[in-house]
């Protein structure tokens, strides 16, 4: 009986670690089947380019919702620190001030997020709903709501290659190895997933909880910051309404990645994933002439149905928890 359910508890860890990968590779193929345009290194090259901005995205609230958080502010901080970047380009003519001002922008904001979660108990969701606001609005009036063109030479961040890789695809890979290093194989990481575990138990252990909050959040506004200098760059100017809907487009990539929005659960390379199956699937709809308010039906219904796999996944978890306690 032991041996039963060891295969069982052995099969069940191999399907929630390795799914989101099967999932994407027979997705792949289908996309390949619907149209062979889709395989070709230009098609792939360009898919990796357009979901990178979100991505990095996703890679900060994968960390954040796997310490039972989240983030609705980061399209919002992306952008007000993209158009002060322009900005301070514009003003000194030098990229490395205009990168680091991006940066400083987003951990400001998001230590104030931090603060009002550690501080004042906010809920993360309202937190951050009131920056995503607050952002939106400093950076529509910093530009009169206008956008910022001829920036020269700052497209080089989101418009580049190196070694004839797109920047962008670079900065992708650079901040997922961060992501999962940190994760994975520093004491913060391992911080991160007790608080979203069990915030409880993870205090009553030793942990510092708000210290650890505070630290997800201001490695999330490094994340947004170069996030906002790759889009703006991207976009060729300086946007302040530019990036709307991105916070979901990353939420979203790092749900069906497998990280869990009842915390304590979710990868690096899984939200990478996630965002792959995003980005394929609207790569195969635009090549196969999908209508576009179909394509959003269709945007919709994936995040749905990945909430309702995740609270399907957590309430497995949880009666194969009290199973093995019973037995």
């Amino acid at each position: 009986m032991n041996m039963i359910n060891n295969s069982q508890n052995l099969w069940s860890n191999i399907k929630s670690k390795y799914s989101i990968y099967f999932v994407l590779i027979v997705l792949f193929v289908v996309c390949w089947l619907a149209n062979e345009n889709f395989v070709s290194t230009e098609n792939i090259q360009n898919i990796s380019t357009q979901i990178s901005v979100g991505t990095i995205l996703a890679f900060g609230q994968t960390i954040l919702i796997i310490c039972g958080m989240l983030d609705l502010s980061s399209a919002s901080v992306l952008a007000l620190a993209g158009v002060l970047s322009v900005s301070i380009y514009k003003t000194t003519g030098s990229l490395t001030i205009a990168f680091i001002v991006a940066i400083l922008v987003g951990v400001f904001c998001n230590i104030l997020n931090g603060l009002m979660v550690t501080k004042f108990k906010t809920p993360p969701f309202i937190a951050t709903l009131a920056m995503m606001t607050m952002a939106r609005g400093a950076a529509l009036m910093y530009t009169n709501g206008q956008n910022i063109y001829q920036i020269d030479e700052y497209t080089k961040f989101g418009q580049g290659q190196i070694l004839g890789m797109p920047t962008p695809i670079l900065f992708m890979i650079l901040l997922l190895i961060v992501t999962w290093y940190l994760l994975k194989h520093t004491v913060f990481g391992r911080s991160v997933y007790a608080i979203g575990g069990n915030e409880e138990a993870a205090n009553a252990s030793g942990i510092n909880v708000d210290r650890i909050k505070m630290r997800a959040f201001i490695i999330n506004g490094i994340f947004v910051g170069i996030a906002g200098v790759l889009f703006m760059s991207r976009v060729n100017g300086g946007m302040p309404n530019g990036a709307i809907g991105y916070e979901f487009k990353a939420l979203t990539a790092a749900v069906i990645g497998g990280t869990s929005f009842s915390g304590g659960i979710g990868s690096a390379s899984g939200t990478l994933a996630g965002a792959f199956i995003v980005g394929f699937l609207d790569n195969i709809m635009v090549l196969t002439g999908v209508n576009s308010y179909l394509q959003q039906i269709v945007r919709g219904a994936i995040i749905a149905l990945a909430v309702i796999y995740d609270i399907w996944a957590k309430t497995k978890r949880v009666g194969r928890k009290k199973g093995n306690a019973e037995g």
